[in-house]
């Protein structure tokens, strides 16, 4: 058996996982978390974290088990120690944004103290918008002592960007407005860096707000805006999950009443590849949010498809 060279790497983020592989050293991870799917070949990578909650239930039955972990101070994921022990990381790849999302980072300190005797170095990201993304590649890159590459790959996604910007600021009608939500049931709309993507793609968010946590929303909240699109990207869900909350919620009375509904302006998204992800792929979801924004939007694209009322 071939020793990966060093440094080796375990991530314990889908985009931390997303953001190694970009930046070239997808040959030197060593371990994953149970969600990293991407890039293709990640998925035969020791698996070194488990969900201790059930993932598959409904939004409101996933909402309820996560409350009942918070509320008596549980942890709602676990490293599986001795999986990391024989990973033999040099590097450790975790995030301290959110501990809903993934791993948290006390657990990782913990799990290194306890079975690696604090010999592997620890990078821990704090994604909360564009300008922290941006941040935490530069932090990994410096890590892995690939700065120029880590530059590199900023400069490249923001050239997308750019484009995306300059496509929507020729647009010659007027921004609309866009909720995106981030869960179903109890309703959230999407924080942190979605509320730029918006922007950037050509919408006006009305709830979101650039670099905080995704907001609570009241059934009346939505109905009072009356957005002109609504888009559906739950934290986690893929395109069929993502379709499926969407669906039930359009065949209530008071969704029907909303013009984005009655237009046909609803869309449902892979969010866990894309939207929920804060590393190189947000660029494409910015793409796709353009996509969706257009008058002229088709019914589908890669990672997203347009919900049709019932």
């Amino acid at each position: 058996m071939i020793e990966t060279p060093y440094p080796r790497i375990v991530s314990l983020l889908p985009a931390a996982t997303e953001i190694v592989a970009a930046l070239g050293f997808q040959d030197h991870l060593v371990g994953r978390s149970h969600e990293c799917d991407y890039p293709p070949g990640v998925d035969a990578l020791p698996i070194c974290t488990k969900a201790l909650i059930e993932p598959k239930g409904t939004s409101v039955e996933i909402d309820a088990e996560v409350k009942n972990a918070l509320k008596h101070a549980l942890s709602i994921y676990d490293v599986l120690t001795d999986v990391l022990a024989t990973t033999k990381p040099d590097i450790i790849v975790t995030q301290d944004q959110c501990d809903v999302c993934a791993v948290a980072l006390k657990d990782v300190e913990a799990a290194v103290c306890d079975v690696l005797n604090s010999d592997a170095q620890i990078v821990s990201l704090d994604p909360q918008g564009l300008a922290k993304v941006w941040d935490d590649i530069r932090a990994v890159a410096h890590a892995l002592d690939a700065d120029a590459a880590g530059a590199d790959l900023i400069a490249r996604l923001q050239t997308r960007l750019d484009a995306v910007k300059t496509r929507s600021a020729g647009s010659s009608t007027p921004r609309p407005r866009v909720v995106c939500i981030e869960w179903a049931d109890p309703l959230m709309a999407a924080g942190n860096w979605v509320p730029e993507l918006v922007e950037i793609a050509g919408g006006i968010d009305p709830f979101g707000q650039a670099g905080t946590h995704a907001p609570w929303l009241e059934t009346q909240q939505l109905i009072d805006e009356d957005p002109d699109v609504i888009i559906f990207m739950p934290c986690g869900f893929d395109l069929a999950r993502s379709e499926t909350e969407a669906s039930a919620l359009l065949s209530t009375p008071a969704w029907q009443r909303l013009s984005a509904v009655q237009s046909g302006r609803v869309f449902a998204t892979d969010a866990n590849s894309y939207f929920n992800r804060p590393g190189p792929r947000l660029v494409d979801s910015t793409e796709m949010l353009a996509d969706m924004l257009a008058p002229d939007a088709p019914d589908s694209g890669i990672g997203w498809r347009r919900v049709i009322k019932t």
